[in-house]
């Protein structure tokens, strides 16, 4: 028998796929390499390091089969540019918040939050249990996109102001920093919202162009240093119960990829999620100590604003029902879950507080 040559030792090798195939694969083929453009500043604290850290789980669960390479805002396109940069393929994938779309897809605020709605815990369970990912699936699939819940920053608190607010009368003509809903209600109780992005918000509140600002909860707010400016904290939150993350995926990407990594990617959005919300709840501790040590005046709400505010945000919601099909769908599915879950809630919410002593 001849001896073999090399080109029959590769013909061999190749006809052993449980032990060769695989590696020479992986040398021909490399990661498949996704770019993840975001609404945040890089590793912003709450939204930008869940971006960055949902990055890192796919990296390492798919061990580098899949690797994703974040793009903060500013990058390759603007904050409030990541939907259309995932829907036209120029990015496969976004870290962002929904309520950024709600003015081309009606509807799209409330996989983030809406006023005086669900928590935390109940948006997940809207949608993960009551139909809300059905929901959102519905809205996006138009734009050849998905979204998942991919971080969450947790209740909000009502935002910084400076000057007090003393009835709901100190509202009207306020220039006010507020996203989502929120801004809706706002410009029906006589205020004037505005759209920024966070980047930008600090300047914009020092040299006067806003009066006041709604961001997020105390960790997030404290790196941008609003207190300096205005150290009116308000709280409650009204306007943002909850603050869910977005991951948008391209479906078009999505598709491409084998089983597993699919599941991957769902997985760790899923994993980031929950390690987001509960950081959340650690951090806020901390900083709202540190936020009043430097001079924050964490204050109530007059009563009269908070039940002009709830009634307000009947209107808008009725008005966004009728926005479009779609909206009506996801108001009426959204009503349901509140309502659903409902009497737990505030089961929950009064045990927490007995056993708390409160």
């Amino acid at each position: 028998m001849p001896a073999p040559t090399r080109r029959t030792l590769i013909a061999a090798a190749l006809a052993s796929p449980a032990v060769a195939s695989p590696a020479v694969l992986r040398a021909q083929d490399g990661p498949i390499v996704w770019r993840m453009v975001t609404s945040w500043a890089k590793s912003l604290p709450g939204p930008g390091v869940s971006a960055d850290r949902l990055a890192q789980r796919v990296n390492s669960m798919s061990g580098g089969r899949l690797r994703i390479d974040v793009f903060p805002a500013g990058h390759i396109v603007p904050a409030f540019g990541v939907m259309e940069a995932v829907s036209a393929g120029a990015a496969e994938m976004g870290h962002t918040a929904s309520f950024f779309w709600d003015g081309q897809l009606p509807g799209a605020a409330f996989f983030t939050t809406a006023p005086f709605g669900l928590s935390p815990l109940g948006h997940q369970t809207w949608i993960e249990q009551r139909g809300g990912q059905q929901a959102w699936d519905d809205l996006y699939r138009p734009r050849g996109v998905r979204g998942l819940l991919a971080g969450n920053t947790g209740p909000s608190m009502g935002g910084w102001f400076r000057k007090p607010i003393e009835s709901v009368k100190d509202i009207a003509g306020l220039r006010i920093r507020v996203q989502g809903m929120g801004g809706e209600v706002y410009a029906a109780l006589g205020a004037t919202p505005q759209s920024i992005p966070p980047g930008d918000i600090y300047p914009a509140l020092e040299k006067g162009t806003i009066d006041a600002v709604e961001i997020l909860a105390p960790v997030n707010d404290l790196p941008l240093g609003l207190h300096r400016i205005a150290p009116y904290y308000y709280m409650p939150g009204f306007n943002k119960p909850n603050g869910a993350g977005e991951a948008l995926i391209s479906l078009a990407a999505f598709g491409k990829l084998p089983p597993d990594l699919q599941r991957i990617v769902e997985n760790a959005c899923q994993a980031e999620h929950s390690a987001a919300l509960a950081e959340a709840e650690h951090q806020n501790a901390a900083a709202l100590v540190e936020l009043v040590r430097g001079g924050a005046k964490v204050t109530a709400f007059p009563a009269d604003v908070v039940k002009a505010a709830r009634e307000k945000t009947q209107d808008v919601l009725d008005r966004k029902a009728k926005a479009s099909p779609a909206a009506g769908r996801i108001v009426a599915s959204w009503r349901d879950a509140l309502a659903s879950g409902g009497p737990w809630a505030r089961v929950g919410a009064y045990m927490e507080n007995a056993l708390r002593g409160a």
